[in-house]
C-alpha cells in the first residue's frame, strides 16, 4: 500500500476543509468576520434600561435611599452604596413622577445632602408606604433632597455632597 495514499485518506486537502467552513458559516463569511461581529456586538452601546441613575462624584463611599409616588402612595426605598466616582441604577423603569427624592449618607450615616422633604428610613434594607408618622411606625425620618426630572422619562442625578 502506497504510504502517501493512506496519508491522503486520514487528512482532507485545504479544499475541502475550506469547503466545510463554508458550509458552517453563512455566505462567504469568514472566521474573523464572524467575530468581529460578535465583538461588535458585545461593545455596541444598547439601549439602557436605568431610567433614573445616581452618580457618586464625592470622594466618599456614599448609601443612598430614594423616594417617589408608586401606586398613588409614597414610598422610600434604600439602600444603595455607591462608591466614589461610581453610578448605580437606582429606577429600572422610565420615570412616571417628575419629583423623586434622594437621601445620603456616608459610611459614619452622617448625611450627605441637606433636603426638605421628611420621608422614612431604615438602618437595613427596606421598603416603607407612606411618610407620615416615621417614629411611630418604627422607621426614622430622614430629610430628601427633591429632584425636578422635568418630566423627562430618564434623568441622571450627580451627587456632589452639596445640596442643589
Amino acid at each position: 500500500m502506497d504510504l502517501r495514499r493512506s496519508h491522503s485518506l486520514c487528512q482532507s486537502s485545504p479544499r475541502k476543509q475550506r469547503s466545510r467552513l463554508r458550509l458552517l458559516l453563512p455566505g462567504r463569511m469568514t472566521l474573523a468576520a464572524l467575530l468581529g461581529a460578535a465583538l461588535f456586538s458585545i461593545l455596541s452601546p444598547s439601549k439602557a434600561h436605568a431610567e433614573f441613575t445616581v452618580c457618586n462624584q464625592t470622594l466618599d463611599v456614599v448609601n443612598l435611599a430614594v423616594g417617589q409616588k408608586v401606586d398613588n402612595g409614597d414610598q422610600t426605598d434604600g439602600w444603595w452604596t455607591i462608591g466614589a466616582n461610581q453610578c448605580v441604577n437606582v429606577i429600572r423603569e422610565e420615570l412616571a413622577n417628575r419629583y423623586i427624592y434622594l437621601y445620603a449618607t456616608d459610611v459614619f450615616g452622617h448625611a450627605i445632602v441637606d433636603g426638605s422633604t421628611e420621608m422614612c428610613i431604615d438602618r437595613r434594607r427596606f421598603s416603607i408606604r407612606g411618610i407620615e408618622e416615621c417614629w411611630q411606625r418604627g422607621h426614622i425620618a430622614a430629610r430628601f433632597v427633591e429632584v425636578d426630572t422635568l418630566e423627562q422619562v430618564r434623568w441622571t442625578y450627580f451627587l456632589t455632597g452639596n445640596s442643589p
